[in-house]
């Protein structure tokens, strides 16, 4: 006998509150996170989500290009991750103290974050040691001249703007005494020879970020030469990822939630190519999520006069996309602000469905981890 299941009782579906970031959780086995990344970049497995359908499948980045039209246009983030991590002790006490180099302002000053056991007050200085020093940081000899760090003022959030002893530029400074500021979850508290190149895309020539564009880092030359023999074309918009990567959501609700601003550009000539690609019907292809938020942000929907500024969009559901047709990404941190960001474009439904496939298939998650890309 032909056995009919009865209809769902409409009573006892559950609809999830989007708002409540409870919704956003996972469960992620900690075998999972990825601490080094795969030995080829393009060895990085690729999960293909299909919203017309919902059908989820399998494979590797390096079948990109055959997963594209000619005329789509892939969007890149060139920005490049500063060693921004820094390590020393309060010049008085000889407490130990790291923290995070921010921004360098216009006279000169830093913006920094960090920590340390106490209360740091305005006048007194922080010596900076090299990072690869960091675990002998109050033994440290000093041996040539010393980064002092005089702590001016404490801004509302928590930061404080400091003057550096040293004339050199930022960049300079941090490349003498910095290390590139790994997530926590990847172990190392300073980066390695191999993380020095793996945790930079390969085209990062605008220097400012404190976390890496994770999407880009799958992309080879001979990747991006594969994309462009199909007919793909390539643009790059640059977003300096900020101190918010690091700051999970800590509210109980997304509304209440306040999205740190970060500093992006979109080009006169890039803003033409994506209004170009848009008028010939091709699909903007963002490659990463810090991509997505570049391009959403900007302002040049009827004009390639191009746009910069800061940005603090919070892009969740019910978000209409302007410009971004598909996504490149990561697999992102439970209950975090890009999770959302990849349910907008491609639904609360199959976004979790795609991330419980991901850690039934065993893929690698986080910055060093695979991909998804949404269709």
């Amino acid at each position: 006998m032909l056995m009919i299941p009865p209809e769902p009782n409409p009573s006892s579906v559950v609809i999830p509150d989007l708002n409540d970031i409870a919704s956003w959780q996972y469960e992620l086995p900690d075998a999972l996170i990825a601490s080094r990344p795969t030995e080829n970049r393009d060895d990085s497995r690729l999960m293909v989500v299909r919203r017309d359908t919902g059908a989820i499948e399998h494979g590797r980045i390096r079948d990109l290009p055959d997963l594209l039209s000619a005329n789509d246009r892939l969007v890149f983030n060139n920005t490049k991750v500063v060693p921004g991590r820094l390590f020393g002790f309060r010049t008085d006490t000889k407490g130990k103290w790291e923290g995070l180099f921010l921004q360098e302002l216009p006279d000169g000053r830093w913006k920094i974050t960090g920590q340390t056991r106490g209360r740091l007050q305005a006048g007194e200085s922080l010596t900076i040691v090299p990072a690869q020093l960091a675990d002998d940081a109050n033994q440290f000899t000093l041996s040539a001249e010393p980064l002092l760090l005089t702590l001016n003022e404490q801004c509302e959030d928590g930061s404080w703007l400091v003057t550096p002893s040293q004339k050199q530029s930022a960049f300079e400074l941090l490349d003498a005494f910095g290390t590139l500021p790994l997530p926590p979850y990847i172990g190392r508290k300073v980066a390695d020879k191999h993380d020095q190149d793996r945790y930079q895309t390969i085209f990062a020539n605008q220097p400012g970020s404190i976390a890496a564009p994770t999407a880009g880092l799958h992309f080879t030359q001979e990747l991006l030469d594969r994309c462009r023999q199909q007919g793909l074309l390539t643009t790059e918009v640059t977003l300096h990822v900020g101190i918010g990567t690091f700051r999970p959501v800590s509210t109980d609700k997304l509304s209440d939630h306040h999205m740190h601003a970060e500093w992006c550009r979109v080009t006169q000539q890039a803003a033409l190519e994506i209004l170009l690609t848009k008028a010939s019907q091709g699909n903007v292809v963002a490659v990463g999520t810090t991509s997505v938020r570049t391009l959403e942000a900007s302002s040049f929907s009827h004009d390639s006069d191009g746009w910069s500024g800061s940005t603090n969009l919070f892009i969740k559901p019910g978000f209409e996309f302007r410009f971004v047709d598909k996504l490149i990404t990561n697999f992102h941190l439970p209950g975090s602000t890009l999770i959302v960001l990849v349910a907008a474009l491609a639904g609360y439904e199959l976004t979790m469905e795609a991330y419980r496939k991901a850690v039934e298939q065993r893929y690698r998650f986080y910055s060093y981890g695979d991909a998804m890309m949404i269709l």
